[in-house]
């Protein structure tokens, strides 16, 4: 007998399996559907050789799954804001920033990226990086290497450290604040520093300001907070999408790290799914908050659109983009002055036309939003009548999108049933009443029919 086969002799029959789980029997076991042996005297070395090709298959087929994870979480999915190796890559900071500057219509926006997440602009002695602004500047901002070091004594830092917001309603009286003047933050009263993280790190902050004492409420707050923690996610998971890409085209890889990888891709592809829907329901509540609906209206709206989706038998997928799409059909109101809500005498013709061309405002915000892009056909048509007299294309029964028709009944629905500063909410009975008389011209005769049951059921 050679020295190696002596070797084998005295090792566990388990070990012997040429890939093994970390040479763990159970695990090889139960890959075989064998939990009912309980000694190793019943596995045979044939059975080992079965248990070592199973393995193989396992790796390879943990392998198709990593990669079809991977193709969950792409950049046509989402914003792609990691990766960048030089200043004009940042430019996407820069109208994210002015991007939240016009959905939270504050007076100035800045991003800052911690050093090792803001590479390319890294040659810094700044801990912190400002990455975007809503300002404009004569000189280019990345130049200036405008920043924080974590030990200094400022907010932002101190925001980044804690992971906690930082709010600060009047900054003339705040001795701490140290204001950046290449930032204008000497015209600042009120300040707000937001933590861009998750539960697996922090990626920088985001900083919104205003140069008066209007504070920013607390649909706002929350709809920033959202925000960063979306960013921060989605940080986290480009980062270990490339990691696992890398590691599923190791040749000598390790199933125990393919098991590690497909464990935390999936708790974060699940918590980017959740802190999306967080990010639009919390947008829809600023829109509601700023047009002086009822806090839940917009949700309403959504839950009656699934509602009738569901009877219909939608898919999942579709019955959720119609409800992302209930839920953010009005966001273009998210970039009109909030004045124009608030007016109680007659609207002027310029505020008129503000209102009715806001649809394709919140279009342009939405396709900046990768994840949200697929909503966009049923935002855009869902002021189309079933007559061919609506917006914005005049479509005409089955060529409207069955997701716009289905928004706009429910919205029709539940804003007759809803108090207005002009009427009193509807009853049930009449607001039914009305939409029945308007079917066949403004909706969907069908989808009527199915609302009618719902409440009446």
């Amino acid at each position: 007998m050679t020295d190696e086969k002596k070797e084998n002799k005295n090792v566990s029959v388990f070990a012997r399996s040429e890939i093994s789980l970390e040479s763990d029997p159970l695990e090889e076991i139960f890959a075989l559907n064998l939990g009912d042996f309980i000694s190793e005297h019943l596995i045979s070395d044939e059975l080992v050789q079965k248990i070592g090709k199973t393995n193989v298959n396992k790796i390879e087929s943990l392998k198709k799954q990593l990669r079809e994870l991977i193709s969950i979480y792409s950049i046509d999915n989402t914003l792609k804001i990691l990766g960048f190796s030089s200043k004009e890559d940042y430019v996407i900071y820069n109208a994210i920033a002015k991007t939240i500057k016009q959905m939270l219509e504050i007076d100035a926006c800045h991003i800052f990226l911690s050093k090792e997440n803001a590479m390319g602009l890294d040659i810094t002695q700044n801990d912190l990086i400002l990455v975007g602004s809503s300002l404009r500047f004569n000189d280019d901002i990345y130049d200036s290497e405008i920043g924080y070091k974590l030990n200094d004594e400022n907010y932002v830092s101190l925001a980044y450290k804690t992971s906690k917001k930082i709010e600060i309603k009047n900054v003339i009286e705040d001795d701490k604040f140290k204001p950046i003047l290449m930032l204008s933050e000497d015209k600042v009263q009120y300040y707000l520093a937001v933590p861009m993280c998750n539960n697996m790190e922090k990626v920088g902050v985001i900083v919104v300001e205003n140069y008066t004492e209007k504070k920013l409420s607390g649909e706002f707050i929350d709809l920033l907070t959202i925000t960063a923690k979306l960013f921060a996610t989605s940080m986290s998971l480009e980062k270990m999408t490339e990691e696992t890409d890398k590691l599923i085209n190791q040749k000598d890889v390790n199933l125990s790290q393919l098991q590690n990888n497909r464990a935390e891709l999936t708790a974060l592809i699940g918590d980017l799914s959740s802190e999306q829907q967080g990010f639009v329901e919390h947008l829809a509540k600023a829109v509601d908050a700023k047009s002086n609906f009822k806090n839940n209206y917009s949700q309403e709206v959504a839950d009656l659109a699934r509602e009738i989706s569901t009877v219909l038998n939608l898919n999942e997928k579709t019955k959720d983009l119609i409800y992302y799409a209930a839920l953010l059909r009005n966001i273009g109101k998210i970039t009109l002055p909030e004045e124009l809500f608030n007016k109680k005498e007659k609207l002027s013709a310029e505020d008129w036309e503000k209102l009715q061309n806001h649809p394709n405002v919140g279009v342009s915000i939405l396709m900046s939003i990768n994840f949200l892009s697929e909503v966009v056909p049923y935002i855009n048509y869902h002021k189309e009548r079933w007559d061919g007299k609506g917006e914005p294309e005049g479509l005409k029964g089955y060529s409207i999108p069955l997701g716009s028709r289905i928004i706009a009944l429910s919205d029709a629905y539940s804003a007759l049933t809803s108090e207005r500063k002009y009427r009193h909410a509807l009853s049930k009975e009449n607001a039914l009443n009305i939409i029945r008389e308007e079917s066949g011209s403004k909706w969907d005769p069908e989808l009527v029919n199915i609302l009618v049951d719902l409440k009446n059921s």
